[in-house]
């Protein structure tokens, strides 16, 4: 097994990592709202797709919609959901419409709003992303997903859909359906964006390995792959005999070896692969 340096972090360290993490995501969101959704009437969900809506219709300005909206949504949140919030999250509800206001005249990076609803969806992914890392959240409508969703038993994904749907539906009754079809857009570019930020393209792969040859098959990979080997207990289905399951995680690059190893020692083995979206411990990332 491949071992790495232990990169534990001093506790205060690490705090400022990730208040930074919560600052600078916070900024990106902003600059994205501000230089391809607000522009173009992308209402992508959100307490800043409700900003874009009152803009376009009242003339309002949206930093100050999203602290009208995030401020007492955070309250709600602390009263009803308690304390786990804390002092992160509220930096990162203040902060976000802060830089908002800070680039308000900044001039709008296009006037397409398919492009809008793309590049704004990617920087918001991206700051959004950041903030999470930072473990907080931006506040505004993801606290009011989880108040519905403790009372009323909905689950926490349905709870965000109907919220962010609603905006959605109402960006094209005001706007037109056009812009609702680039909010949906922007949104699906949003989420895959988080995953990016939050696990990277670094997928492995992990391999169950049913053999008749468990102990050679077991061996070759700690010693000609240096991986490490789990040993489980499964018993067949039709047989009802004991039939020991090797369980293992390689990297991209490995996996190819692995399979032909398994096939030059086992050619009747029988392999289940699964994509690893996220692997920590020994031998991978760090938690």
């Amino acid at each position: 097994m491949r071992k790495k340096r232990d990169k534990t972090l001093h506790p205060t360290v690490e705090a400022i990592i990730e208040y930074v993490y919560i600052l600078i995501g916070s900024a990106i969101v902003a600059v994205a709202f501000n230089l391809f959704l607000l522009p173009n009437r992308v209402a992508s969900g959100g307490v800043s797709g409700i900003s874009t809506i009152l803009h376009a219709t009242l003339g309002w300005q949206p930093a100050y919609v999203q602290w009208a909206f995030n401020i007492p949504l955070f309250i709600a949140g602390v009263v009803l959901l308690g304390r786990q919030f804390g002092l992160k999250t509220l930096v990162g509800t203040l902060f976000l419409p802060f830089v908002v206001y800070l680039t308000k005249d900044v001039e709008p990076a296009t006037h397409d709003p398919l492009l809008g609803s793309l590049f704004g969806g990617i920087g918001v992914g991206i700051g959004l992303g950041l903030v999470f890392r930072g473990k907080a959240s931006t506040g505004g409508t993801d606290l009011a997903a989880q108040i519905i969703h403790k009372y009323t038993g909905l689950s926490l994904g349905t709870c965000v859909i109907l919220i962010d749907g609603l905006i959605v539906l109402t960006a094209a009754i005001v706007f037109d359906i056009e812009r609702a079809l680039y909010a949906l857009i922007g949104l699906f570019v949003t989420s895959k964006m988080v995953d990016f930020v939050q696990v990277g393209f670094g997928y492995s792969k992990m391999a169950m390995i049913i053999t008749n040859k468990e102990e050679e098959v077991r061996t070759a990979i700690l010693h000609k792959i240096n991986r490490g080997v789990t040993k489980l207990s499964g018993y067949g289905g039709y047989t009802e005999h004991e039939r020991p399951v090797l369980m293992c995680v390689v990297e991209q690059t490995e996996f190819t070896k692995l399979k032909q190893l398994v096939k030059s020692i086992d050619p009747s083995a029988f392999v289940v692969v699964m994509d690893a979206a996220e692997v920590l411990g020994e031998g991978f990332k760090r938690a």
